[in-house]
This record gives C-alpha cells, sequence and structure tokens, in this order.
C-alpha cells in the first residue's frame, strides 16, 4: 500500500512539476491558470494540450504548448525549422475564423522553454481517441482509453471536415497541405475541428476562378517535423510536386479509412524511401483491392474509393462531398442544424424545436449531453424562443445523472427559474416538478424551485394557479415539512380565500385534501381544520371540498381527530353545514355518514374512558377498604397479640386451660379476677360485629388474604323441651331410698355450648344414671372457635345429690341464690315468687303440679315442681340467661339456705362451696 501511494505521489510530482516546467515563464501564464495535462496533437503529436480556465472570467480553454526540450537533439538549423514551421501553423490558424477550424482565443506566446497558445475547450485529437497515445500523460486518461465513436459521430464528424475543406477550398482559396488523424482536434462539445497548418498552401491568384497552388519538393533531410505526414499525403505530392485541393480530397479519403480502420492509413510509407514507396502505392491505388476498403461502411465505400484514385480530376470536392447520402442521417442532420442555428430565425427555430423531442431519443447520449444541450442552453438568452427550448432540455435531464444534471444543466436553468414571462414556463417546469425536486441539491430548491412554485400560485392568471393546485400533491413527498408548512400551505390557503374563482378555490380544497398526510397531526387539527370555518363560500362544490378534508383528516391512520374538537367544533360546524339548501339528497347523505361517524366514535371513546374510569376508583376504594382494614387488625393484633389470648383475657385463662374453679390444672383463680376480666354486652357485639365484617372481607373474590376461617361449632343444641320431658320422667322412676349420690368427678367437664338439660333433672349424657344432675362434657376442645370466638370453655359442675328431700315435706326451697343464674330481659323475678305457695291446712296441693300427676304423696314430688318451674320458664332460661353464653352473668350470689333432711331449710358449707365454684 505505501509503494503504491509513494508511486501516485511520484507521478503527481512529475506530472506537476512538468507542467510548471512546461509552461513557466511563458506569457500565457499571465491570463490563464494552467491544468492537467489531458491530450496531445498537432503534427507529429507534438503539442501536449492542457485544460485551463481564463483568471479574469473563469471560462474554460485548451492550453496548447510545445516544449522545446523535444527537439533539443536536433542541430540549430533544424532546431529553427521545426520552431519556425509551428509558429507558421499556430499562427495560421489563428487568422482563420471558422466553425469547423479549431477556434484560437490566445495568440501564441513564445518563452525560452516553451510555445504556448490557448483554444476552445478541447477534449482530445482524432488519433488519441482512436488509440494512438503518444506525448500522452501517464497514465493514459480512462476517458480517452475508453471513448468509442459513435456512427453518428463519425458521419457527422466526416461532414464536418469536409465542410472544414470546402471552407478553405472555396473561401480562402487555400490548401490544408496536412489533413491527418493528429490534425483533427474533438473540443469539449464532441465536434471536430481542424489545426496544423502548418504545411497550408495558399493560392497565387485569389481572386481567379481557377486558384493556382505551388508547393515545395519533398525534402528526406528534414526533421519530420518539419515535413507534412507522408501517409496521408496524396501521390502526386510527391511523385510530381503539385498539389491542389483534390490534393486535401486525398488525404480525406485516406482519413475516413483510418476512422472505421482504428487508425490505420492505406498504406505504411517507408520514409527513408519515400520515393520508391509512393511509387509502388500509385500502383496498388491504381487496381484498388475492395478487401482493402470492407471495413468501410457501404454507402460510403465508393466515395472513399473516389477520393483515393490516382487522378486528381476525378476525386469529388468538398462540396460534393458534403452533400452525398451517407450524410444524409437523422443524427448528423439534426447536429448540423444546430451548428447553423445562428442562421435561422425564430420561425425557423421554433418548428425544429417542436420536433426535437422525436430525434433526442435516437441519438447517444454523450452527443446529446455534450453536443446538443450546449447548444439548447445558449437559446436561453432568447425569451421567445424559452418555452420552446425548454421541453428538450427537461427531456436530456430526465436522461442524466444527478451529477451530471448538477453540473451540466442546473447552472443553465437557474435564471430560467426567475423568468415570469412568457407564461408558458411556469407550466412547463410545474409539469416536470417531479424531475426538478428529485434531481436538484435541497439549497437549490429552496432558492430557485419553491419561489417558482409560489410565484405560480400568485400568478394573475387563474389557469396558472389551478395547473400548480393541481400538480402540487404530484411532487408533495418531495418538499421538505418546514417548506411546506411555512411557506406552501399558507399560500394555498390565501390563494383559497382570495380568488374569486370558483375552480381555484375548490382545487385548492382538493390540493390541501390530497397533502393531509404529509402534515403534522396537531398542524392539520391547530391550522387547516380551523381554516375551513373561515370559507365563506357555500357552493355544493366547495362545501363537499370541506366535507373532504374532514373527512379524511378523521379517518386517516396517522391523523385523526380527538373527541373534544369532534364535539366542540368539528361536529357543529359539520352539522351547520349539512342543513345548507344548496346541498342535494346526496351531498347531504355524505355528510349525515361522516357526522355519523364522529358521533359514533367519540361515542366510544368517552364511554371507554368513563369505563376505566370507574374501573380505577372502584380499584382505588378496595385498597382503602383493604388498607383500613388491615389498620384495625393491625391494631387489633398490637392490643391483643391473637384471639385466644383476648378471650382469655375474658374469661380469665387460656384454651388449654381448666375449668372455671382452676382446680383442673392446680390454679386457683378467684372470683374478682374473673369479673375484672370480662366484656359488657356492647363490647361482645361490638366485636362480633368486626369479626363477621373481617370474615366478610376475607370472602371476596378480589382479595385474597391467607387467613384463618372459623369452622362451623360440631355440637348441635338440643331440643329444651324434649330434654325437659325426658328428665321429668327420669325423675318420677327415682327412689327416694336411693343412696346419696357421689361428688363431682374430679377432671369432668361441660363442653363449649352450655347444656340444654334443665338443672335438677337427670342428665342421659353417657355417664351412670345415679350422677344425678352431673351434666356432660367431653372435657375435649372444639375444633374450631366455639361461642366465643374460639375459646374452649371449661367448667365443674355442682353436685346437686347432697340435697335430700324427705317425704311428704311441704317446706319450700328457699331458691334466691339462683337469682342471678336465670338472668332475663324482663324484669327480674325470684324463684321464691315462682315457686308454688305453701299450702294451707285442708287444701289440696296446686293445679300446676298437679298437671304431671297426682296430689297424693311421692318422694319425688317435691323434686318435680323445682325443675318444672326451672325448665318452664323460657324467658329465665333463653340464650340471653345462659350463663355460659352471656359471661356478664357471673355474678357473685348470695348465701343460699340449704334444705336439710327433715325438709327445712339450713345453710350447707358443701352445697354453697358447689355453687360458689359454679357461679363464682
Amino acid at each position: 500500500m505505501e509503494s503504491m501511494l509513494n508511486k501516485l505521489k511520484s507521478t503527481v510530482t512529475k506530472v506537476t512539476a512538468d507542467m510548471t516546467s512546461a509552461v513557466m515563464g511563458n506569457p500565457v501564464t499571465r491570463e490563464f491558470e494552467v491544468g492537467r495535462h489531458i491530450a496531445s496533437g498537432g503534427p507529429g503529436m507534438c503539442w501536449r494540450i492542457y485544460n485551463g480556465t481564463k483568471k479574469s472570467t473563469k471560462q474554460e480553454v485548451a492550453v496548447f504548448v510545445f516544449d522545446k526540450k523535444m527537439v533539443e537533439k536536433y542541430q540549430k538549423f533544424d532546431k529553427d525549422q521545426i520552431i519556425e514551421s509551428l509558429k507558421r501553423g499556430v499562427q495560421q490558424l489563428t487568422r482563420l475564423r471558422h466553425p469547423r477550424l479549431l477556434t484560437v482565443q490566445h495568440p501564441l506566446e513564445e518563452s525560452r522553454d516553451c510555445l504556448a497558445f490557448c483554444t476552445e475547450p478541447v477534449f482530445a485529437s482524432l488519433s488519441n481517441v482512436l488509440g494512438q497515445w503518444d506525448n500522452l500523460p501517464s497514465p493514459v486518461p480512462t476517458d480517452i482509453k475508453d471513448y468509442k465513436l459513435y456512427d453518428v459521430e463519425t458521419k457527422y464528424g466526416l461532414l464536418q471536415i469536409s465542410e472544414g475543406l470546402s471552407f478553405l477550398h472555396s473561401g480562402v482559396k487555400m490548401v490544408h497541405g496536412n489533413l491527418c488523424l493528429e490534425n483533427v482536434i474533438l473540443n469539449k462539445s464532441g465536434a471536430w475541428k481542424i489545426m496544423g497548418f502548418d504545411f497550408s498552401i495558399s493560392s497565387t491568384n485569389p481572386s481567379d476562378a481557377e486558384p493556382k497552388y505551388s508547393c515545395k519538393e519533398w525534402e528526406p533531410n528534414l526533421p519530420p517535423l518539419c515535413l507534412p505526414n507522408p501517409e496521408y499525403l496524396a501521390p502526386e505530392y510527391i511523385l510530381s510536386v503539385s498539389c491542389d485541393a483534390a490534393s486535401d480530397m486525398y488525404s480525406l479519403g485516406v482519413v475516413m479509412h483510418a476512422v472505421f480502420n482504428e487508425g490505420k492509413p492505406v498504406f505504411q510509407v517507408n520514409k527513408h524511401d519515400i520515393f520508391k514507396s509512393f511509387s509502388r502505392q500509385l500502383d496498388q491505388l491504381s487496381r484498388l483491392s475492395p478487401t482493402m476498403l470492407n471495413k468501410i461502411p457501404e454507402e460510403v465505400r465508393e466515395h472513399v474509393k473516389m477520393l483515393l484514385s490516382v487522378t486528381p480530376n476525378v476525386r469529388p470536392d468538398a462540396d460534393q462531398m458534403t452533400k452525398i447520402p451517407f450524410f444524409d442521417d437523422v443524427g448528423a442532420v439534426t447536429l448540423a442544424y444546430f451548428d447553423s442555428l445562428f442562421q435561422r430565425d425564430n420561425l425557423q427555430k421554433s418548428q425544429f424545436y417542436k420536433n426535437l423531442p422525436k430525434v433526442l431519443p435516437k441519438l447517444p447520449k454523450r452527443v446529446v449531453v455534450y453536443r446538443i444541450l450546449p447548444a439548447l442552453a445558449s437559446e436561453f438568452v432568447n425569451p421567445d424562443m424559452v418555452p420552446f427550448v425548454l421541453p428538450n432540455v427537461l427531456l436530456i435531464a430526465e436522461e442524466c445523472t444527478k451529477d451530471e444534471y448538477v453540473r451540466l444543466i442546473l447552472p443553465d436553468l437557474s435564471p430560467v427559474f426567475k423568468q415570469q414571462e412568457p407564461v408558458q414556463i411556469l407550466l412547463i417546469f410545474l409539469q416536470k416538478m417531479d424531475l426538478l425536486l428529485t434531481k436538484t441539491p435541497p439549497e437549490d430548491i429552496k432558492n430557485s424551485v419553491l419561489p417558482m412554485v409560489y410565484r405560480a400560485l400568485e400568478a394573475p392568471s387563474i389557469q396558472i394557479q389551478e395547473l400548480c393546485l393541481n400538480i402540487i400533491p404530484t411532487f408533495a413527498n418531495l418538499i421538505e415539512y418546514p417548506s411546506m408548512k411555512n411557506a406552501l400551505i399558507p399560500r394555498i390557503k390565501s390563494a383559497c380565500l382570495q380568488t374569486s374563482s370558483l375552480a381555484v378555490r375548490v382545487n385548492s380544497l382538493v390540493c390541501l385534501g390530497k397533502i393531509l398526510e404529509y402534515l403534522d397531526k396537531w398542524y392539520v387539527i391547530d391550522e387547516i381544520l380551523p381554516f375551513l370555518q373561515q370559507i365563506p363560500s357555500r357552493e355544493p362544490a366547495v362545501l363537499m371540498g370541506v366535507l373532504g378534508i374532514y373527512k379524511c383528516t378523521f379517518s386517516h391512520k396517522k391523523l385523526g381527530i380527538p373527541k373534544e374538537h369532534l364535539a366542540a367544533k368539528s361536529l357543529p360546524h359539520l352539522v351547520s353545514l349539512s342543513i345548507d339548501n344548496n346541498l342535494n339528497l346526496n351531498q347531504f347523505n355524505s355528510f349525515m355518514a361522516v357526522i355519523k361517524d364522529m358521533l359514533t366514535r367519540m361515542e366510544a371513546e368517552h364511554k371507554t374512558k368513563l369505563e376505566q374510569l370507574h374501573s380505577m376508583q372502584e380499584q382505588q376504594r378496595y385498597q382503602s377498604n383493604h388498607s383500613l382494614l388491615q389498620t384495625n387488625q393491625s391494631e387489633e393484633t398490637k392490643r391483643t397479640s391473637s384471639p385466644g389470648n383476648q378471650i382469655d383475657d375474658v374469661f380469665g385463662g387460656s384454651s388449654g386451660s381448666a375449668g372455671v374453679n382452676g382446680k383442673a390444672n392446680g390454679n386457683s383463680a378467684s372470683a374478682p379476677q374473673l369479673n375484672r376480666m370480662s366484656l359488657t354486652l356492647e363490647e361482645k357485639q361490638r366485636l362480633a360485629k368486626e369479626q363477621e365484617q373481617a370474615a366478610k372481607l376475607r370472602n371476596q373474590p378480589a382479595l385474597a388474604p391467607q387467613s384463618i376461617k372459623p369452622a362451623t361449632p360440631s355440637t348441635q343444641a338440643k331440643d329444651l323441651t324434649s330434654c325437659l320431658l325426658n328428665n321429668m320422667t327420669s325423675l318420677g322412676s327415682l327412689s327416694l331410698t336411693s343412696p346419696p349420690r357421689p361428688g363431682l368427678i374430679q377432671g369432668s367437664t361441660i363442653s363449649a355450648y352450655p347444656s340444654t338439660t334443665p338443672m335438677g333433672s337427670m342428665a342421659s349424657n353417657g355417664y351412670n344414671p345415679t350422677m344425678g344432675f352431673q351434666t356432660g362434657g367431653q372435657g375435649m376442645r372444639p375444633p374450631g372457635p366455639g361461642l366465643y370466638g374460639g375459646m374452649a370453655t371449661t367448667t365443674s359442675t355442682p353436685n346437686f345429690g347432697a340435697l335430700t328431700h324427705n317425704q311428704g315435706s311441704t317446706n319450700t326451697p328457699d331458691m334466691s341464690a339462683l337469682d342471678s343464674l336465670f338472668t332475663s330481659n324482663k324484669p327480674k323475678v325470684s324463684l321464691n315468687q315462682m315457686a308454688p305457695p305453701k299450702p294451707t291446712p285442708g287444701t289440696t296441693a296446686t293445679p300446676w303440679l298437679n298437671q304431671f300427676g297426682s296430689a297424693q304423696p311421692s318422694q319425688t314430688a317435691p323434686m318435680q315442681g323445682a325443675p318444672l318451674v326451672m325448665g318452664g320458664v323460657t324467658s329465665g332460661f333463653g340464650m340471653q340467661a345462659n350463663p355460659f353464653f352471656s359471661p356478664q352473668n357471673f355474678s357473685q350470689p348470695t348465701a343460699a339456705p340449704v334444705m336439710n333432711a327433715g325438709g327445712g331449710l339450713r345453710h350447707s358449707s358443701s352445697v354453697n362451696n358447689d355453687l360458689k365454684d359454679l357461679f363464682g
């Protein structure tokens, strides 16, 4: 890589040094900037051709330089001869002015090291193009190396040489004397130009009708640069030392042969024995073989053969050659017409330009771009011809690359963008707007193209405005958004509001509707939709245009109209327009269809919004309640470490403790402690409600907290009436002579729920029937929360078997000590009042006592009365009177009298202790 860079650097340095040394000190450099070496040409390819520019005008030129180092090998006389020959040729060329001759823009300048002069811009010599690369830079430029002549270029090039010779022969009575490939130059446009007048011969009698030319004898000892190219010379020039116009025509025949044979002339000449070579050549020409001309096109082959004739009088002259059918090609004629345009009037030019679009597609691109385009661009200075020239220029632009367009076409178009007259210029530009916006750089679009569009929108011609509005949507995607928003849209709106033409107003609305997709949503809502309400016109076409914009905005995926705007502005405006009297039925139906669509979407969107809002509110309310519940539960947890502990605090023990008397676990809990830890009825109701609310919240599907749900108690309440009757029947069968009942079994417990058996009746609970009033629990804790929220209550049952009754005793026991046990919402009634009154002597027993049997004395009768009273009073033994349900009824009872064996009442410490253990 480094070696390649070094090689390139050395090459560039060498070329720059050669160029600098070639022209250093030459007066040409005072006015012209010399560029790179591009070609070579002239006699013996001795002239190096450089591109350059004029310093004052920046005009492009070609600089021809002859380096005197090339002749240092010759003697001074030969060197001087060469310099004088070259000077003479350039001076002769400078005096001649014709389109077919190379144009000299600066005369020859000589310095110590070189000769130099400037001409029109040059591409290369014909010799370079055909493969002769002598005196060219190394490496050979790619554009020369790859250059291939098209048929139309060859035909028209040969025609140009013929026209140039015709000018020399007929116009100035001059023989060129050295017409060859190296003396034919292709200029920048591709035109073939003649140079190399070093050996030209002027007529000795220019005023006579028949010119006479005198030529010099061939001197083989002179340097080659002092002699014409012998391969292109006519035989008579060497053999008979005579020449005339026919001699140039022979040279033209050899040039034509070389053009079609890759630069090879008809014969190769031995320069050391030229006379012998020409003698042999003369014999060959007299019997020219057809195979020598087989590469020449058939339609011109005979003419070439005539040009190579050994007889000068047989050769056609230059004027005759310009009129042969070979040059009647449409491309050659077109190019020839362009070269003679300056001789035509406007009418002839306009007719030619109208038909030119039919010819341009048939021509090679290089010919069109480098030959026809410059000629067309030169007509832009004539405003009357611009409408005829401009379509052809834009047609050529379509075939050019963007770089070619910017480099070759845009500089000439820029002044035309600003022309407003004639009006056809705007029309043509508008029709080709997509081409202009595609290939024109953004900066030029902003400075040249869009201002032209704005002028068209503001033009006084209605037709221009309509066309502009119709064309804008076709290239709207190529316009930058800021330019469209800030410059184009305001002018369209202005054209709609200010015009008096219905067509312009409708086209403005249609144009807006088509370019909505290139605009921003909020720009449309804030600028376009309010503009629709400013249109005063009520023609049906205008109203339908307004409806179209609303519909496009409403239904477009990228745009859309918010429901707030629909409700506040769009729908009211459309509803007011829909009832306009100018609308027919179909137009009214169109309005109503759009209005219904808007209402439907507005309803759906707002309903969805409200549903979402409602859902959010419900979720927030639910979260708030849940947070409050968690706060209450946390506070309750702080106040009571656990539900079991809370109930234990209420009843003075844990769920695993023994009965109320505390004897089972060895604790002796006192009555004052139980009373101090009790809860009131209101507190228990509040606690029950809170627990019920907590259970409901836990059962809600939205919340799924993992909490322990209270289990349903497994113990079923017993039927009080059935138990009472069964117990009364058992009591009736008891014998008064039965032995005393044993005391309470230690460790026996009652169930969590109170027994439904009336106290004093016989319980059938799986124990010994002789155990009297011992009511049974199984001593087991229920699996779930009990009556008090999960506390398993254990208690001892006092043994009433110690109470003995004598047969026939009429003493009524005093049961006031049990008043506190059977509490009711009704006024309290003491058991003494509920007991039957004492019978007076001579009276019968109370019928209430006789409803279960006769009044005869029985040892069990007194015992049957009390239980019935206790079991029959529903208000005294309800749920509120149950001491296991309402702990607040655990009050300290007064000492109760006990019945003695004789039927009287006495205090028994055993009974009092049992009652104290049971009721505190």
